[in-house]
């Protein structure tokens, strides 16, 4: 089945963004939201313009001259992290996800639990489905506690009764030990839990495009089959490296991208180019970042 509309990436403030879209027009909902550091942040409206002189360093070694139009500072602490920062733009999420839509809210232990409170009021607590682990083994090991190596992901569905989940397109892994199942079960694989081993994208994989917090392909692939159908629409409205675009490019589903970090938007064009079936709202992928982004 082919895609039969463009599929769209904006530069800008996601809650405004989110604001303007229509009501039940998403399908899938995939999202991972920086996480609370306890440190203060700082949001700015900038534009950026390549130059040999530049302060700061893009992709492929571009350098780029900052010019600030504005900035608001935030501490990232738990109170305005969770009610001021993502409570309104999960309001508006559930607003737009479709009827048979699914959210996936990806996040890692330190606000977990707080997360899944605020989602239970948002969704309801009878729509949670799972919470899924993600399990890797990589990097540096702690010595002075179990060392952290799992993220969240947070499964939820919009209404109880009907919902996609397409448990036929999920991707089947090995059994551990072969003489306890029959040879067809062995050929076959098993699906799997709601714990998920795959490692994280490594610095010299080739599917490694530089991006801080790039997610693994095969991970998101899982999501996006088991919960959309071809056709669908996917939003990803912490857009990052644009992992999700990839995977529904692939597999003949629409997408909304969302950032409003220049950076990512530099690695998603460099990541699209040549793909004809992308609107981009913002961000010109053939000049760099030029555009002011949207108020």
């Amino acid at each position: 089945m082919a895609i039969d509309k463009k599929s769209k990436i904006y530069f800008g403030d996601n809650y405004e963004i989110l604001k303007n879209l229509p009501s039940n027009s998403i399908d899938l909902i995939y999202i991972d939201p920086p996480f609370n550091t306890g440190k203060s942040q700082k949001m700015e409206r900038i534009k950026t313009i390549r130059s040999e002189n530049g302060d700061r360093k893009g992709f492929n070694g571009e350098r780029y001259e900052t010019i600030k139009i504005g900035e608001k500072a935030f501490p990232d602490s738990f109170s305005e992290y969770i009610k001021d920062f993502l409570y309104p733009r999960m309001k508006e999420a559930y607003r737009v996800l479709a009827s048979h839509g699914s959210l996936y809210f990806h996040i890692d232990y330190r606000e977990v639990h707080y997360c899944k409170i605020m989602l239970d009021l948002i969704f309801n607590k009878d729509n949670f489905i799972n919470e899924i682990i993600w399990a890797y083994d990589y990097g540096g090991k702690a010595k002075t506690r179990w060392p952290a190596k799992h993220d969240n992901i947070l499964y939820y569905r919009k209404d109880t009764e009907n919902y996609i989940y397409n448990v036929d397109s999920i991707d089947r892994i090995p059994y551990l030990a072969k003489g306890l199942v029959s040879q067809e079960k062995w050929d076959r694989g098993k699906l799997p839990t709601d714990t998920w081993w795959h490692s994280i994208v490594g610095t010299n994989s080739k599917e490694r495009n530089g991006y801080p917090t790039q997610k693994p392909v095969k991970l998101l692939e899982r999501i996006i089959l088991a919960s959309s159908n071809e056709g669908n629409t996917v939003l990803d409205f912490f857009a990052g490296s644009g992992t999700i675009g990839e995977c529904c490019l692939k597999n003949n589903r629409n997408f909304i991208l969302i950032d409003n970090n220049p950076v990512a938007m530099e690695v998603m064009s460099d990541r699209f180019s040549g793909e004809t079936s992308i609107d981009w709202i913002g961000f010109d992928p053939t000049k760099g970042n030029k555009n002011e982004q949207p108020k």
